[in-house]
């Protein structure tokens, strides 16, 4: 009698107690969804589900999400929708400020879908924005979180010129599983984007992040870690990565808070000026914190 070879997943590993955040609920919350609802705005809290939605906006802040909720690329970790893109909507970055103004924001987060469909990547609609919240609301700081840009040295540059607070762009993940975490993403051009930010605007604060628990093993992570430090990143994000869907990628590992600990300690040693490390970290979540 021939044996019969049975394939037996891995068993999913549980959510663990202690990753939980607060349930969106409210006034402050009400409020800021009635305001977001109001002005016609998207952002990455509700698009991306994030889980500190509810910490946050009753916190009354919010990262907002411009050039349209619909996505040109089909990350696998990512909740916010993909297809054809949405037109470009050049009233956007004044209700961005309004809605700024109205909160009463002293920091304010930008940040965008990939629009690979133009040129610029929409670097212009960036730059209208940050314009537009410091005329709104002077001295308010701003930060961007940005795409690639393709590796548009143009488009990097029209973002510099309205001069942010600190300029974010994540690297997500290691470098062995961009094909399965960031379709259509490169490391070294995310690397090389924030280096040349670095090069054209020394002044202007670097930041980056990476999701674990995708199935990259802690040495990969020091190692990008040690890339970023080496590309003058000023400030480093760390965060468990959720699973949004049953279609995006599966959670590999839940790492503990204590590891995140020791995380935040190897980036603080390496060299980075502020490193954010925990379960529920966000490249947005306590961003004033770092400047």
């Amino acid at each position: 009698m021939e044996a019969v070879l049975v394939s037996i997943e891995p068993p999913k590993p549980r959510r663990p107690e202690w990753l939980r955040a607060p349930a969106p609920a409210g006034s402050n919350y009400r409020d800021l969804k009635s305001l977001v609802d109001r002005l016609r705005l998207h952002t990455v809290c509700e698009s991306a589900a994030c889980p500190n939605v509810g910490e946050c906006w009753n916190r009354r802040t919010a990262t907002f999400m411009i050039l349209g909720n619909v996505c040109t690329r089909r990350c696998g970790f990512c909740a916010v929708g993909k297809g054809a893109p949405l037109p470009v909507d050049y009233d956007e970055p004044r209700r961005v400020a309004e809605a700024v103004a109205e909160l009463g924001l002293n920091y304010a987060v930008i940040t965008s879908v990939n629009r690979d469909d133009r040129k610029d990547g929409g670097a212009e609609l960036f730059a209208l924005t940050i314009r537009a919240i410091r005329e709104a609301v002077p001295g308010c700081k701003v930060e961007v979180l940005i795409p690639d840009f393709q590796g548009s040295r143009e488009a990097l540059a029209m973002v510099l010129e309205a001069e942010p607070d600190v300029l974010n762009h994540n690297t997500e993940t290691v470098p062995r599983l961009y094909r399965q975490v960031r379709l259509g993403a490169r490391y070294q051009r995310s690397l090389d984007l924030l280096a040349d930010s670095k090069r054209a605007a020394p002044s202007i604060p670097t930041k980056s992040g990476l999701m674990l628990g995708l199935g990259e093993t802690p040495a990969e992570v020091l190692a990008v870690m040690g890339d970023l430090c080496r590309h003058d990143v000023d400030i480093l994000t760390l965060g468990q990565y959720l699973r949004p869907s049953p279609k995006h990628l599966p959670v590999i590992r839940y790492l503990p808070p204590e590891e995140f600990d020791g995380l935040r300690r190897s980036g603080l040693a390496m060299g980075f000026r502020h490193v954010e490390a925990g379960p529920l970290v966000r490249s947005s979540y306590h961003a004033d914190r770092a400047i």
